[in-house]
């Protein structure tokens, strides 16, 4: 039988409130508040990420304030770079190519809650991978929602909800986001 972190990250629904995964997210929030806080040095804020992240390139800036659920699901490549505002949702694995950018206040969203209402009341959620490839340039309010998987060489707009799976090399834009060019 599973416990409620594996539930978690096979995809399957699972109990939040979980004592295990409430440490775990306590602990993620004491690391990320730290990271968040003005007076922590650039140094620092990147020695908590190496320690928070499941995996990190050697070079990467991160821009407070930067909000995660736990942090050890996020695989990130080499070249890096989030502006502020950043929230990933990492109750599943976000994997992060190389040479991606993100502008500011993008949100990548592994977890979801089901649709039927009354399972929604039930208090279970669910979380999906999402897989960002190299390359990829996000624009600033960006929404990338569960179980996406975006290519290589991608653009994707300014304020743009991803809802389908980006193939490589196009720019998408809008809400849903919707392929308008293809490189």
């Amino acid at each position: 039988m599973k416990n409620e972190k594996e539930k978690m990250l096979s995809g399957e629904l699972y109990d939040a409130s979980d004592p295990i995964l409430t440490i775990e997210r306590v602990n993620c929030r004491k690391s990320t508040s730290e990271f968040n806080n003005p007076s922590t040095s650039t140094d620092m804020r990147n020695a908590i990420i190496k320690k928070l992240f499941g995996k990190i390139g050697q070079t990467f800036t991160i821009e407070p304030n930067f909000h995660c659920d736990y942090g050890y699901n996020i695989h990130v490549g080499e070249n890096f770079y989030s502006n502020f505002g950043c929230i990933l949702l990492d109750v599943n694995r976000i994997t992060i190519g190389d040479n991606v950018l993100m502008g500011p206040n993008v949100q990548i969203y592994t977890a979801g809650h089901p649709v039927d209402p009354k399972l929604r009341l039930s208090s279970l959620e669910f979380g999906l991978p999402i897989t960002i490839g190299n390359n990829v340039w996000i624009g600033g309010s960006a929404i990338i929602c569960p179980g996406i998987t975006i290519g290589d060489n991608v653009t994707i707009g300014a304020g743009s909800v991803v809802t389908k799976d980006i193939m490589d090399n196009v720019i998408a834009v809008g809400n849903p986001a919707k392929i308008i060019k293809t490189l």
